[in-house]
């Protein structure tokens, strides 16, 4: 089965990680590229990603026309998506497994960040039926 985790940081924090001393970004780092390498020679990666700051991402909607194109996501909003791992596993408490690893990276000082992570099952193409 496969799951998407999804990491979220608050408004209020999402940046502070440009303030820290330059060990615990690096420690942080690492932590996360020795945390993909396990997903991969487990098998268990199948992508992942990080994603760039609320201010550059923008809403789009089809309204008959030319793309209609807003800022976003909404600025009231707490916590916002920073970045994802698609993994194939073979049980949710698996997954659960990953995403409290995923959770654990350190930050400032080594201590665990507890960031959330949303796990969701990856639904398959809709289907009809005949």
């Amino acid at each position: 089965m496969r799951y998407m985790l999804m990491m979220h940081v608050g408004h209020d924090d999402g940046r502070e990680v440009l303030q820290w001393a330059p060990h615990d970004v690096t420690n942080m780092i690492e932590f996360q590229r020795a945390f993909d390498r396990e997903l991969e020679e487990n098998g268990e990666m199948v992508f992942n990603a990080g994603l760039s700051w609320p201010d550059q991402a923008r809403i789009v909607r089809y309204d008959g026309g030319p793309p209609v194109i807003t800022d976003g996501p909404f600025p009231e909003g707490k916590e916002f998506l920073i970045g994802f791992w698609v993994v194939e596993c073979d049980s949710e408490e698996r997954a659960y497994a990953i995403a409290a690893k995923a959770s654990s990276s350190p930050g400032p000082g080594g201590a665990p960040m507890c960031v959330p992570i949303e796990v969701r099952p990856v639904a398959g193409p809709p289907r009809v039926d005949d």
